[in-house]
């Protein structure tokens, strides 16, 4: 597991204090601190639910493109980070355009399949395009 698919909980860290202190402010009592809890815990709770979404894509996208890539003649590893980078992209957009995610789609919907096809569309023209020719003198 990379440390990097945890960025965006790290930053809803700082993100979470910033509206609390803005919208409760001071922690002063019970109830401040009940809205402080709940506003601090939707914040980092969505920075990890995106970061978990976004590596759900990055783990299936590399294991179907490392699959696929045993079929490539050239560019095998670029064509599995591709993949793992598309698919990742796909639940991002995915994420951000249906509602109700928590239902536990095992596919992304079809802006994420957008997204990624187009991805890996442009990525399989250019690993399939001719080798240019260097002229020797």
């Amino acid at each position: 597991m990379r440390l990097t698919r945890w960025i965006p909980t790290f930053l809803a860290f700082p993100l979470a204090g910033l509206l609390t202190i803005e919208i409760v402010g001071a922690f002063d009592g019970s109830a401040s601190g009940a809205a402080a809890g709940l506003l601090a815990g939707a914040v980092i709770g969505a920075g990890q639910w995106l970061a978990l979404v976004v590596a759900m894509g990055a783990l299936a996208g590399g294991a179907v493109g490392a699959a696929q890539a045993t079929q490539l003649a050239r560019g095998a590893a670029a064509w599995t980070l591709a993949s793992a980078a598309a698919w990742a992209l796909g639940w991002l957009v995915t994420a951000e355009v249906i509602v109700d995610l928590d239902r536990g789609y095992v596919v992304f919907g079809s802006s994420g399949a957008l997204t990624a096809t187009l991805l890996t569309g442009l990525v399989l023209q250019r690993l399939l395009a001719p080798s240019p020719r260097v002229a020797v003198a």
